[in-house]
């Protein structure tokens, strides 16, 4: 039986936190937008907010980080190795969509190949997230298998509750934090579903993603494809806040005689993605491109790794400066599906 405690608010346990002396990052207000940034007092974040611009995924997978540094020009190039020591970080105040983002990417970054750089941030984070109480007209997640109050992903999941919050110890991590922070247990939590159900009733977009993976596999040429996602402009704004998108690529970046290898993130609508040396660009109208990020997060992937690349966040379609819906493909997809 998972262990349940009881905790006044978020912003009493990021107290607690910070008075330990731990790395905290959380919500934190810049304008209209909300980021997760490293805090040094409570009255830095912000967790009555709906959903940050930017997930999580920046703080185990940066959108440019240097791999390791090179010399040339001598008897020998020197390679100067990476500093993998991260600090211990307690993330307070993801939402459930954001955190579940992290066991997906786990199966890429942990899988034939450890990425040391993933890896060692991961160990070394413990995810505090909160049920959601709203949702918007772009949640898609319980067409995902979420929910509004999904502990997928997280370590120690707040729902909030007429007498304050449930804090859910989810892993052993999460069980450390709250026995760290003196936490009382709850024997009998009782109906913490509440203000997360109201969140699930405002959830308006579903359809059936289990019909989706056997269309794609069928579908590829489909004229659904020009149909709805030619407007795709290939700005790549999609793929930068969604928790899940991955891909990345590598360059050296000389300056004299020494430099840095880099990883930089990249993105399958990019027309470069797939360009070759010769010019020719086997995606070379961007509605192909477009079906790839489709193809990859709800079939290729699937295919792999037994789940979707995607937790219904609903960030992608926010962004879009065309209003190219991902919800309304896939549930013209899921109708087609039968």
């Amino acid at each position: 039986m998972t262990q349940v405690y009881r905790v006044e608010s978020p912003e009493r346990l990021t107290e607690l936190l910070l008075d330990r002396g731990k790395n905290v990052v959380a919500p934190v207000a810049q304008g209209a937008v909300h980021r997760f940034l490293k805090i040094d007092s409570v009255k830095q974040a912000d967790f009555g907010y709906f959903q940050a611009q930017m997930s999580m995924k920046g703080l185990f997978l940066p959108a440019t980080e240097g791999i390791l540094k090179f010399t040339v020009g001598e008897k020998e190039p020197r390679i100067e190795e990476p500093d993998l020591s991260f600090p211990e970080t307690v993330i307070v105040g993801s939402r459930p969509c954001d955190a579940a983002a992290l066991p997906i990417q786990d199966k890429i970054f942990e899988w034939d190949v450890v990425d040391e750089f993933y890896k060692n941030r991961r160990d070394k984070t413990t995810v505090v997230s909160i049920a959601c109480t709203y949702a918007d007209n772009n949640c898609f997640c319980t067409s995902m298998g979420l929910a509004p109050d999904s502990s997928s992903g997280s370590d120690l999941l707040l729902v909030k509750t007429d007498g304050g919050f449930l804090a859910e110890a989810v892993t052993e991590k999460g069980e450390a934090l709250a026995g760290a922070l003196g936490l009382g247990p709850v024997g009998e939590p009782g109906d913490r579903q509440a203000a997360s159900q109201k969140a699930a009733e405002l959830i308006t977009r579903r359809f059936d993603s289990e019909k989706i993976p056997g269309w794609l596999a069928a579908n590829f040429l489909d004229p659904l494809w020009e149909e709805m996602c030619s407007k795709c402009i290939g700005c790549a704004a999609c793929t930068f806040v969604c928790p899940t998108c991955h891909c990345f690529d590598i360059v050296d970046e000389p300056v004299g005689t020494s430099g840095e290898r880099r990883k930089n993130w990249d993105a399958c609508t990019l027309w470069h993605f797939t360009v070759h040396a010769s010019g020719h660009n086997p995606r070379d109208l961007q509605h192909k491109r477009y079906r790839q990020r489709i193809m990859h997060k709800f079939n290729y992937y699937r295919e792999r790794f037994g789940a979707f690349l995607c937790t219904g966040c609903g960030r992608c379609i926010r962004v879009c400066p065309v209003s190219l819906d991902l919800a309304q493909v896939l549930e013209e997809i899921s109708a087609r599906a039968g």
